[in-house]
C-alpha cells in the first residue's frame, strides 16, 4: 500500500488541478492549476523510474550486478520541467496582455466585454 502512495498523490494533484481549471474564473488561478498539473506529471515520471533498493544510475559508481534506478524518466522529468517553465512564462505573458486589454482577469467578464 505504501509503495503506491506516490501514485495516489499524483492522482490527487492532477484531479485538484483539473478541478481548479474548470471551476476557477480567475486566469492567474487557472495558470497556477496548470502548473500543479505539470508538477503531478513530473512526480509521476519520477515515481515510474524508482526501483526499491536502486542506486544512482552511474555505472562506475554503482559497480557490477547492482540495481539502479531508471535514468530515462529522470531525463524526461528534467525536460518536462523546462517545457513547463516556458509554457508558464508564455501563459503569464498572455494573461498580462489580456489584463492590459480588458482590464480584468475574470473569464466571465472578458466574455461579456467581447460582445
Amino acid at each position: 500500500m505504501i509503495a503506491n502512495a506516490p501514485f495516489f498523490v499524483v492522482g490527487l494533484l492532477f484531479l485538484g488541478g483539473l478541478t481548479a481549471i474548470f471551476m476557477e474564473k480567475n486566469l492567474v488561478k487557472i495558470a497556477i492549476a496548470i502548473s500543479v498539473i505539470s508538477s503531478s506529471v513530473n512526480l509521476f515520471l519520477v515515481a515510474l523510474g524508482y526501483r526499491v533498493g536502486g542506486t544512482v544510475p552511474i555505472h562506475f559508481l554503482a559497480g557490477e550486478g547492482t540495481r539502479m534506478v531508471l535514468p530515462t524518466p529522470q531525463a524526461m522529468t528534467l525536460t518536462a520541467i523546462v517545457i513547463a517553465l516556458a509554457t508558464t512564462a508564455l501563459l503569464l505573458s498572455l494573461i498580462m496582455l489580456v489584463h492590459r486589454h480588458y482590464g480584468t482577469l475574470d473569464i466571465d467578464e472578458i466574455r461579456r466585454l467581447r460582445g
